[in-house]
Formats: C-alpha cells, structure tokens, sequence
C-alpha cells in the first residue's frame, strides 16, 4: 500500500512544480513561497480547530492532529529550518532556469537519500537498486549536456549550484521525516500542520528584514492563482507521503525513487505549457532516470 500511496504523492508534486513554475515567473520568489505555505496551511487550520473542539469528529474523519511536548516542537523547527532554506534556493533556481532542467537535477534527491539511507538506517540494496542508482547519475550527467545548449554551464551557473543545495537539503528532510514519522510516531496532519506553522514563521522574519521596508522590492510581486494551487497540492502531495512513510516496512530510499515519477508531468507537460528547448532531446535522459527509478522500485 505504501507504494501506491507514495504514487499518489508524485502525482500531485508534478502538478505543484507546473504550478509553482507559473507562481515564480517574473515574480518576486519569498512572498510568493510565504503565500503557498499560507495557503497550504488555512487548508490544515480547520483539522486543528476541530482537534481542539471536536476532538471525536475530527479523530472519526481521520485527521486528528494530536497535542505534542515541547521537544517534539524542536525537532519540527529543524525540519522547517531545512526546508526553508531548501525551498527558497529551489524557488530562485526555479525563476532563473527551465522546469525541464530544473526537474531532473531535483530527481537526483533519491542518490542522497540512497546513500542516507545505507548509512543512517541500513537499508540495504540489491544489485538491481545499484545498477538504477548508477542509470539515474548517468541521465542527470545527459541532462547537463543538453543544459549546456540552452545557455546553461553547469559549472559556472550559480542558479545550478543553488537547485544543488536544495536537493541535497530536501533529501536530507527526507532521511529526517523517517525519524519523526517513525521514532517520534508523528500523524502526517499533525507533523504537516506545525511545520507548515514554523515555516510561515521562519519566512516571515526574513521578509521583514529584507522585504517589507523597501518599496521597490513590493512591487515586484504580483498575485496568482497558481500561488494558492501550489500550497494546496504540496500539503496534498506530503499527506499521501508521510502516509506512506507510517507503514514499518516502507522503505525511504524506495519511496524517495518513486516520488520521482513526478517527471512525466512537470517534464512532458511543462515544457508544452512553458514552451522550453529542446523538449525531445531532454526525453532521452528523462527515459534514463524513469528505467533507474524503474530498477529501484521493481527490484
């Protein structure tokens, strides 16, 4: 079961990349990212009030969001710390570069986890996980030649070195939310709710400091539907994810491979909606990366 529902969280983080792909363009990237986290979390707002004063009905629907101690806070607030960082690179990476070039390199998140997952939690792979693990490098590598043709060297780009930070930090939020899924028996409400709460927090006090008090930077931020979309299909997306995470025997070096069949969407879809180069070219190594995720998960 946990597959399917890991299945399901990739469906709706390919459409939030196509939606967060229309937020950013030639926007300006925190209010935008503080407004999808806003969204994202008056969507978690009514399960909370219902935990509070109709604990019964709200524990019958499923989505009882349970009273935690202090610690338990702290470790939340590391996880917003992680993903705050890891979103705001993501989401001027995101601005400056294609989806199509962007969504590939976010695809190497499971070799960090892979390798996470052998030194943290000893998962172990068989062969056919190593021959998908080394299938996936390989694409991604492809994947910056063809970049290389779209003005982007990977090596002197700073928007690449920063999608690079963030798939690293994103992967080790991944390696994380086992631990307070599993060790702290955290429900995916609860944890979502919270960290979406220390997150908000977090962006605020950024743009306090360095985007409220200067008019210019106001300006450049414009509201979009797409805004309140991506909020609310990410929390849908993580829903379906730390769901699948409860099962004991889910494993997250796998769960982390089938997230990535989020690329047929935010790929194929993305580069008609977005008009992007070299669409058929970037199919080659995209059908690399699906056959290592393939090998991964069917192993």
């Amino acid at each position: 079961m946990w597959m399917y529902l890991g299945l399901l969280a990739a469906l709706f983080l390919g459409l939030h990349n196509l939606c967060k792909k229309h937020a950013v363009r030639e926007n300006a990237v925190l209010p935008v990212l503080l407004g999808t986290l806003c969204s994202g979390f008056l969507l978690l707002l009514p399960f909370y009030i219902g935990s509070v004063y109709w604990p019964e009905s709200t524990k019958e629907l499923g989505f009882y969001i349970t009273e935690i101690p202090w610690s338990v806070h702290g470790f939340i607030i590391i996880k917003a710390a992680i993903m705050a960082t890891s979103w705001i690179l993501a989401y001027e990476a995101l601005k400056h570069l294609p989806i199509t070039i962007v969504t590939p390199i976010r695809s190497a998140g499971p070799f960090f986890t892979f390798i996470g997952a052998l030194l943290i939690y000893q998962e172990q792979p068989n062969s056919l996980q190593w021959l998908g693990f080394f299938v996936i490098i390989f694409s991604v590598i492809l994947y910056s030649k063809i970049g290389k043709r779209e003005g982007i060297i990977f090596k002197r780009n700073k928007w690449i070195l920063a999608i690079v930070i963030a798939t690293f930090l994103g992967a080790s939020s991944g390696l994380y939310d086992k631990f307070l899924v599993q060790s702290l028996v955290l429900n995916p409400q609860t944890l979502q709710f919270w960290f979406c709460w220390y997150t908000i927090l977090i962006l605020l006090t950024i743009l306090l400091i360095t985007w409220f008090p200067k008019t210019e930077k106001r300006k450049t931020f414009t509201f979009r539907w797409s805004i309140i979309a991506v909020g609310v299909l990410l929390q849908t997306a993580d829903y379906f994810y730390f769901k699948a995470l409860q099962d004991p025997e889910a494993l997250i070096m796998l769960l982390s491979a089938i997230k990535r069949s989020q690329l047929i969407i935010a790929v194929v879809l993305g580069g008609i909606l977005f008009k992007e180069k070299n669409k058929r070219k970037k199919l080659v190594p995209l059908t690399g990366i699906l056959i290592g995720v393939f090998l991964i998960l069917y192993s």
